[in-house]
Parts: C-alpha cells; structure tokens; sequence
C-alpha cells in the first residue's frame, strides 16, 4: 500500500512493486487510485434480467491480461478545480447550487473529460485516460454477476437515485459526496447511481464485434459516446453494473461526470 507515502508521482521503482488492490495518488489534487487485478468476467446482462435492454447484449467473455488503476471515486470539484487554476481545464462547471468540495464534478462534455485526464497524465508524466466500457463494468462488478454488486434487486441504502431518498442527505434530486454509500468489494465507491462516467467508446447499438480484450470500441458512431453507472436522477434498473447511456459529445447535464483510469500500473 502507498496511501501513507507523500502524494507525487511513483518512481520507476514504485510502479513496478505495485500490486493489485495497492492504492495510490500522484499529486496532492490528484484522484486517488486502485490498482485492479487481472481476470475476466462475463460482460452485459441475459435476457432474463430484470431491466436489461438488447443494447446489453450478446454477453461476451471479456480477458484483462495485464493490471491498469482506476480512481477509487468519481473525480470531485476540489480536483476539478486543480485542474482549472493550471490551465489544464478550460470549463469551469456549475454546482447547481447543490456544492462543491467533495461532491462529484457535474455538468461536463465528454471533451471537458478528455481535457482532465490529458491534464493528469502532463503532471503527472504516467498515461491516465477515460475508462472504457468494458473495464467500468468489470470494476463496478468486482468479481460479483449480479444485477448489482450487492445482489439482483435494488437497494436504497445502496445507491443514490431516484428511489433513495431514505438515506440523510440525498434528498434524491441531487448528487451526495462521492465517498457516500459503501464501496463494492474492490473498494470502489458509488459505481452505482450519484453520476454518470464518461468512458471511452463511441456509441454502439450491441455487443456484435466488441473487443474481448477490454479495449474500447473506438469505432461507430463517435459523435456520441457511453456513460456508464446510473445517476441520482435515474431509476435502479439504469444504475444495473450492465446498463448503458450515450449522449452526443457537446452535451452538457447535470449528471455527466468523470472517473479517471491509469495504464502501466505495474
């Protein structure tokens, strides 16, 4: 674990002695990261899943072979606004009036995110980049098959969505702060509801010749992309670990936001 060290860039040294599950942060501002082990999983849903859509299939067999990080949380607007006050972020998004700090960023295009994770890897000097699909639902899946990390039915106490508003603070027509909830058993907080991540593929109707090695579909219709994860304004069959969104590159919503990967992490 490098958590206790002081958050700058991993030598040579500690890149390499990096091991799955190790977390680690490159800068002060900079979202802190898992390292997520290799493995396969059975990526989209049958048609017996409550909630599934056609777009989620064929189910295919997805192999990781080689170890990559993703942000243990949504990136926040205290890390967004890093990347503002060095020029590296050209948008400064609204809060809605809802807060900033600890609250997820908001209100981003899928350029604004492409903008962050260029910022990242200059200051960083290491390759940070969008998620693909594939490897956002095998992170928000975490070993499990379920319709959720946690089982096949909904849980409001689980997630922040349209159906949550038992839990203090949600209020269910906004976003909460992303270390909200529990994680999932890889550690991973809200890869369910709150926003929506933009990952790297371009849109897609289905499964028909996506890549079984975790890479993104970067091939289609790329003047729209995927969103993956449900959001606090959505119902619990749009936050399944198999669900998908995509919405045109130049818009803007509340629910859009960002959770950064890393490659060469070991």
């Amino acid at each position: 674990m490098l958590e206790a060290r002081l958050p700058q860039p991993l030598s040579r040294n500690e890149n390499t002695a990096l091991r799955p599950m190790d977390h680690f942060k490159e800068c002060k501002s900079c979202p802190e990261m898992i390292v997520v082990p290799v493995g396969q999983f059975t990526m989209g849903a049958s048609e017996n899943e409550v909630g599934s859509t056609p777009d989620e299939r064929p189910q295919h067999l997805v192999i990781f072979t080689r170890t990559f990080a993703v942000g243990r949380f949504a990136v926040t607007f205290d890390e967004w606004n890093a990347c503002i006050a060095a020029k590296g972020c050209s948008y400064r998004p609204s809060d809605q009036n809802w807060g900033r700090g600890k609250r997820p960023v908001i209100n981003i295009r899928w350029d604004d995110a492409k903008e962050y994770v260029e910022w990242l890897s200059r200051k960083t000097g290491r390759p940070y980049r969008l998620l693909s699909e594939a490897e956002r639902e095998y992170v928000t899946r975490a070993g499990t098959s379920t319709a959720y990390w946690w089982g096949d039915d909904f849980r409001a106490l689980q997630a922040n969505s349209a159906y949550s508003t038992d839990h203090p603070g949600s209020m269910a027509a906004r976003t909460v702060l992303v270390d909200s909830f529990a994680p999932n058993p890889w550690g991973f907080f809200q890869v369910h509801g709150n926003v929506y991540d933009w990952v790297e593929d371009c849109g897609s109707e289905s499964y028909i010749d996506a890549p079984s090695d975790g890479a993104a579909q970067t091939t289609g219709n790329c003047e729209v992309h995927m969103l993956r994860g449900g959001a606090y304004s959505r119902r619990p069959e749009t936050l399944r670990s198999a669900a998908r969104l995509w919405s045109g590159n130049p818009n803007r919503m509340t629910y859009m936001s960002v959770r950064v990967a890393r490659t060469g992490a070991r």
